[in-house]
């Protein structure tokens, strides 16, 4: 498609988008909970939370080593629980804020402190010398992570749970908590054997695991489940791995084998660029001929959920990384950087070809609530979808694109790397 078709659809009437977010913007959450906690009154009766389905766990960071590590089951019983589990499917079905903000807050985090190396002594079947290694509350936690489905559990509460919603600019929000007092499986689990695998080698490091079980076709989603759960590595080094640490670390871990993938391969013949739209994000993935370079380059609207004051004008944070990659870990752009990196190398390593990339995220008010790096993830996995605009050169396709921003082209020349080097490197692409 050429590149001036490309860009025409994206013209915008600012005053008709500012009458729509008037309209659908919706800060319901206090009222969304006090169903919640109606719900809560009538299911979880006395201190037992029977019948309930865990598809999902979650491994806190605050207090480390010693940490809260807890089972996500729905309240409701009749709910189709592995629709709760943070997945790619979110993004299939369509979801929106308030759809995720609803079955986060819909299921209830048992939890227990723990911590983090109780789980790094013996195999799956053996008691070890840690009381909870395949055994006890995090035993227990470990059988739902690492079960191709979501696991029928019984869970022992301490008290009224707190209804407070925690959010996270990386990790899914979490919604009501309770201490829980034990669990107890009320099936048996089935684990796929790829997985069982990685368990029964006890010198198998976590890196090589990870991409194992991604070259078998487990997503990422999965793959840091079961890495939270202290379930891959040497044996004599598992632990357990805070939620909002394991999603970076596999989203990097199978970046960089990706990366590794097309280290060799031929670059793409002309500029591109893609666009998508997801829950009020906006994604323009620019690809350029050349040797592999990424950055993301991140403009947050005033109001919007990062930049909460009106009268700041946006804000911009970036992350870039050369041909040989990052040692360091990104600061500004956090795990959204490792997200949108994945997206970008799964295209380039499904089509044999490496590229330059640039990756304009406009974070607009229309995003009142963080859901996770999840999203990132599939606006930048699904931008591939449809045809992309073509030009001639790197230059026009940037300035086209510019056009369409909320900030000048010297804003992102400031910010950019690849921007900023455009006009004395021009050549290179």
């Amino acid at each position: 498609m050429r590149l001036d078709e490309f860009i025409e659809g994206f013209e915008r009437d600012e005053a008709a988008e500012k009458r729509r977010l008037a309209a659908e913007k919706s800060y319901a959450i206090t009222d969304h909970l006090e169903d919640v906690e109606r719900q809560f009154r009538e299911t979880v009766q006395g201190d037992s939370l029977f019948g309930s389905t865990a598809p999902e766990i979650f491994v806190g960071r605050s207090g480390y080593p010693n940490v809260s590590t807890g089972l996500l089951s729905p309240v409701d019983r009749d709910a189709a629980a592995e629709g709760f589990a943070t997945s790619s499917e979110w993004y299939d079905a369509g979801l929106g804020i308030e759809d995720v903000l609803q079955r986060r807050t819909g299921m209830l985090n048992s939890t227990r402190q723990t911590a983090v190396d109780s789980v790094s002594t013996g195999r799956r079947g053996n008691t070890g010398n840690a009381y909870d290694v395949w055994n006890g509350f995090v035993g227990v936690q470990r059988e739902v992570a690492i079960a191709d489905h979501p696991v029928d559990v019984e869970v022992g509460l301490d008290g009224t749970p707190d209804l407070d919603v925690q959010f996270d600019d990386v990790g899914t929000p979490t919604g009501p908590r309770a201490h829980a007092t034990g669990a107890d499986l009320a099936e048996n689990p089935h684990v796929p054997r790829p997985v069982e695998k990685t368990l029964s080698d006890d010198d198998w490091q976590a890196e090589g695991a990870m991409t194992y079980l991604y070259r078998r076709g487990f997503d990422v989603y999965d793959i840091n489940t079961i890495l939270s759960a202290g379930a891959l590595g040497q044996a004599s080094e598992r632990s357990l791995v805070p939620t909002r640490w394991s999603i970076t670390a596999v989203d990097d871990t199978v970046g960089q084998y990706l990366r590794g993938t097309t280290r060799n391969s031929d670059t793409i013949d002309k500029p591109e660029v893609w666009y998508n739209e997801y829950m009020g994000n906006r994604y323009w993935v620019l690809l350029s001929p050349g040797r592999w370079e990424f950055e993301l380059v991140e403009m947050k609207a005033p109001e919007s959920v990062w930049n909460p004051r009106p009268d700041t004008g946006y804000y911009m944070s970036s992350a870039h990384e050369g041909y040989e990659g990052r040692t360091a870990y990104v600061e500004e752009t956090a795990g959204a950087y490792y997200a949108a990196r994945l997206g970008v190398l799964e295209h380039l390593q499904e089509r044999g070809r490496q590229a330059k990339c640039l990756v304009l995220r406009e974070i607009t008010d229309d995003y009142w609530a963080p859901v996770g790096v999840w999203q990132v993830r599939e606006g930048v996995r699904n931008a591939f979808d449809d045809e992309p605009g073509v030009g001639q050169s790197f230059r026009e396709t940037l300035s086209a694109v510019v056009d369409q921003l909320p900030v000048p082209m010297g804003a992102l020349r400031r910010k950019s790397e690849l921007v900023a080097g455009l006009q004395s490197q021009l050549s290179d692409f």
